[in-house]
């Protein structure tokens, strides 16, 4: 079953109603609500919703803007990963990468090439362990947020 694609509204002033909405929410709400888990019936394949170019923008603004956001969003990422939705983790790892250090740059970091990143962080992606690693610590840099994993 393919992705579902998110169009976000403009009216006729070209104003997004769900980016004033969007950027009124607290940073986690908002982290949780860019990268959506869709429970459709059917195919567990790729459950991350895949966004439209105008909603990515949405997103990446308000990541390259809001400390806070991008903390909850790098935060959400590592969570979803953890808990087993990965699809959804590298989504939102993608969405980071592209709002803060690019994968250009990332590459540079984690002295590999750029494709592999992505391919490493796309739908069929399984980066190993020290991939992983590389990558969040990169990240963790660049972000300046500091990740710790505490026990519920």
């Amino acid at each position: 079953m393919g992705a579902i694609v998110v169009h976000e509204y403009l009216d006729a002033a070209g104003r997004s109603p769900f980016a004033r909405w969007f950027e009124r929410l607290n940073a986690v709400a908002a982290a949780r609500v860019s990268t959506a888990d869709i429970g459709y019936c059917g195919s567990n394949e790729d459950k991350a919703m895949a966004l439209t170019r105008d909603f990515k923008q949405t997103v990446l603004a308000r990541t390259k803007r809001d400390p806070k956001f991008r903390q909850a969003l790098f935060t959400e990422a590592l969570n979803a990963y953890l808990t087993g939705d990965t699809a959804t983790g590298k989504a939102m790892l993608r969405d980071l990468i592209n709002a803060t250090i690019g994968f250009e740059q990332l590459a540079h970091e984690v002295k590999k090439p750029s494709k592999s990143l992505h391919r490493m962080l796309g739908p069929g992606g399984n980066p190993n362990t020290e991939n992983f690693f590389g990558i969040v610590s990169a990240l963790q840099r660049k972000t300046k947020v500091r990740l710790s994993v505490t026990a519920h």
